[in-house]
């Protein structure tokens, strides 16, 4: 994407956050007679790029304005996914079924839901509180955009505040026991109206720095799911196995790098991510793409209000 640095004097804060949390699936190919392969991942091998960063954190080198460098650690959330097939059932559940896990298990619209008490501090708790507003799920008009956005199969907005979460990967799991598709769909079988969003939320870094305010800025990203938005992008890798299964070619050494295509930020107060004006253009489009996104597919994503609202 445009907002890669091709300098040669070193990549900034931010460039090298955004390369760090793009995840890179296995590459498949799906062979066409007479046409070129397709190239798409399966959704299994796309949480297994989260597995090491769910457990241990994921690090980032961070310049200070000191002149120290210092790594920065984070912790990936599940803060949504939206899922819509180019078929229906393809999860093996009847509409009745995904729209009954709508509303009971990815979301709620009772006004007896209990409100969230608490986010990362004390101080931000009125902030969650003001935005943990429900949105209401509308089948009737699911139906009418099926034809621009495919088939809604899941959807999971997270609600709750970052200390009752578990990472990624764990959520992950839990969702996918009710919901194997989670785990078996191929970015082929998605329409482009698929995407997820991850929380970063920070941990520590090391070597420890008390006066950084901008080493407690949380980010959340963006990304697609479906092959009609990778532009046909494929990395190489170091390994040389290769699995062939049926009609379908798995090449490891061939991976799908899904940058993200939306950011938000949390409590980012000082210049560390921003330093340059091509970093602050950058923030921009991105928060931008994010909002433009969530609102073309009229969806109430709790954690970017969240998040955007906590910046005032």
């Amino acid at each position: 994407m445009w907002w890669w640095s091709s300098s040669s004097k070193g990549r900034s804060n931010l460039e090298r956050f955004l390369l760090g949390v793009t995840p890179k699936p296995p590459s498949l190919s799906f062979p066409q007679q007479g046409k070129e392969e397709i190239e798409y991942f399966r959704l299994g091998d796309l949480w297994s790029c989260y597995d090491e960063q769910s457990a241990y954190g994921f690090g980032s080198h961070v310049d200070l304005n000191n002149g120290e460098t210092v790594m920065q650690y984070y912790v990936p959330y599940l803060s949504a996914i939206q899922i819509h097939t180019i078929k229906p059932s393809l999860m093996s559940r009847s509409l009745s079924e995904v729209v009954e896990s709508e509303s009971s298990e990815c979301w709620s619209d009772s006004e007896s839901e209990k409100l969230l008490s608490r986010s990362l501090s004390n101080d931000s708790s009125k902030t969650w509180d003001a935005v943990s507003e429900d949105s209401a799920f509308d089948p009737d008009g699911m139906l009418l955009l099926r034809d621009r956005l495919g088939y809604l199969d899941f959807k999971y907005i997270e609600r709750d505040p970052p200390y009752k979460r578990v990472p990624l990967t764990d959520k992950i799991n839990e969702l996918a026991e009710k919901h194997p598709g989670l785990m078996n769909l191929r970015s082929i079988d998605m329409s482009p109206a698929s995407w997820m969003a991850v929380a970063w939320y920070p941990i520590y870094h090391i070597p420890s720095c008390k006066n950084e305010k901008d080493l407690t800025t949380g980010f959340l990203t963006y990304h697609t799911l479906s092959s009609s938005f990778q532009d046909n992008v494929v990395e190489g890798d170091l390994s040389n196995n290769k699995v062939k299964e049926e009609t379908e070619c798995c090449v490891v050494n061939k991976r799908i790098p899904l940058p993200p295509f939306g950011l938000a930020a949390y409590k980012m107060q000082g210049d560390l991510w921003g330093k340059t004006g091509f970093d602050q253009d950058r923030l921009v489009y991105l928060q931008s793409a994010a909002d433009s996104w969530l609102k073309q597919l009229n969806v109430d994503h709790h954690d970017y209000n969240f998040f955007v609202n906590s910046n005032f």
